[in-house]
C-alpha cells in the first residue's frame, strides 16, 4: 500500500501578515486546520469550497465561522496560501490579486 501524496503549501505576500492580525484564539485553530490541509485539501472540517467567477481557480476554507484562507493550486499537490480574512472582505481582496 503507497502512501498519500502530501501537499506543500507555499505563503503569498501578504499571507503571514494577515495572520498575525488575527485573534490568538484564531491563530491557533488556523495552525491545526493547516495541518489537515497538508493531508487532504478537503477534508470536510475545513468547509472547502471552489470560488466562481471572477474567481475560478481560486478555493477557501473556514477558519472559523467569520474567517476564511483563500488559497490556489500551484501543481498537483502544491498550494499558495493567499489572503485570510473576514468573509465579508476576502472574496473583494481576492479580485484585487
Amino acid at each position: 500500500m503507497s502512501a498519500l501524496a502530501q501537499n506543500e503549501i507555499f505563503y503569498g505576500t501578504g499571507f503571514l501578515r494577515d495572520v498575525q492580525k488575527l485573534q490568538h484564539e484564531a491563530q491557533e485553530k488556523l495552525a491545526q486546520l493547516l495541518d489537515i490541509l497538508i493531508v487532504d485539501t478537503f477534508d470536510s472540517r475545513l468547509h472547502t469550497k471552489p470560488l466562481g467567477a471572477p474567481l475560478k481557480g481560486k478555493y477557501s476554507f473556514r477558519i472559523t465561522r467569520d474567517w476564511r484562507v483563500a488559497f490556489e493550486f500551484s501543481g498537483q499537490h502544491t498550494i499558495k496560501l493567499l489572503v485570510v480574512d473576514h468573509r465579508n472582505r476576502i472574496y473583494k481582496r481576492l479580485a484585487r490579486l
